[in-house]
């Protein structure tokens, strides 16, 4: 069994930052592609970014210039730096990770609260 942590959510007002972290533990292999997904109330969940093992990111075009998503293997944790939030950015922010054991499983993070003010 495989759990993922996630930290840093909050509160911040509008242009503030905020870092969020994402612990992997337990039966782990190795983990192939590591992201951060949010789902805002009466939406459906959104891929915010994704990193692969060797460190090639992708975001959403809503975030691009704004955040910045890494990782360390060494620690199976990913983290997303989030600058110049804006009040769109409120959500449940969602830690993923595809997770090789004795097979390839994919695995979630119970979420982390961010709420954007105006």
């Amino acid at each position: 069994q495989v759990q993922l942590v996630e930290s840093g959510g909050g509160l911040v007002q509008a242009g503030g930052s905020l870092r969020l972290s994402c612990a992997a533990s337990g039966s782990i292999l190795s983990i192939n592609s590591m992201g951060w997904y949010r789902q805002a109330p009466g939406k459906q969940r959104e891929l915010v970014g994704a990193v692969t093992r060797s460190g090639v990111t992708n975001y959403a075009a809503s975030v691009k210039g704004r955040f910045t998503i890494s990782r360390d293997n060494t620690k199976n944790t990913v983290y997303l730096q989030m600058n110049s939030l804006k009040p769109e950015d409120t959500a449940v922010y969602h830690c993923n990770a595809h997770v090789v054991s004795n097979a390839v499983y994919d695995y979630w993070g119970q979420g982390t609260q961010v709420t954007v003010s105006s």
